[in-house]
């Protein structure tokens, strides 16, 4: 079993559709080990997108997740990891398929409804940021 770290963002929040994704993740046989609503601190944004700390778009990312309540999760299932990812689509919601997460209620590249853990280290350093 894998575990990894889901999180719906401030616009699938403000969109009222948590319950909607919520529904896709159990849907797919994700098992939620633990779930909280919260708005996230500058400290917990700033190191779960470290590794984009040099992009032109750092600022502009943080600021969009402080912007308003997550909902986190923490996910398992055989291939938790790539099964997710699979469902939410492509970063990018215009190249994300119909029926995928981001496909169907992505706005833009930052506006994408959800973050998913992209590999299993990644997924062990972000769950121990919210999920210690």
């Amino acid at each position: 079993m894998e575990r990894t770290l889901f999180i719906i963002k401030p616009d699938g929040v403000e969109r009222k559709v948590v319950g909607e994704v919520i529904r896709r993740i159990e849907k797919e046989g994700f098992q939620i080990l633990q779930m909280k609503m919260l708005r996230m601190t500058k400290q917990e944004a700033e190191r779960l997108y470290a590794i984009h700390r040099d992009k032109e778009f750092y600022s502009s990312l943080i600021e969009f997740i402080l912007s308003g309540s997550v909902v986190l999760l923490l996910l398992e299932r055989q291939e938790a990891i790539s099964k997710l990812r699979e469902l939410a689509g492509k970063t990018n919601p215009a190249e994300a398929g119909k029926g995928t997460i981001r496909g169907d209620f992505g706005t833009t590249i930052q506006n994408n409804i959800v973050h998913a853990s992209d590999s299993i280290e990644t997924a062990e350093r972000e769950i121990t940021i919210f999920f210690p």
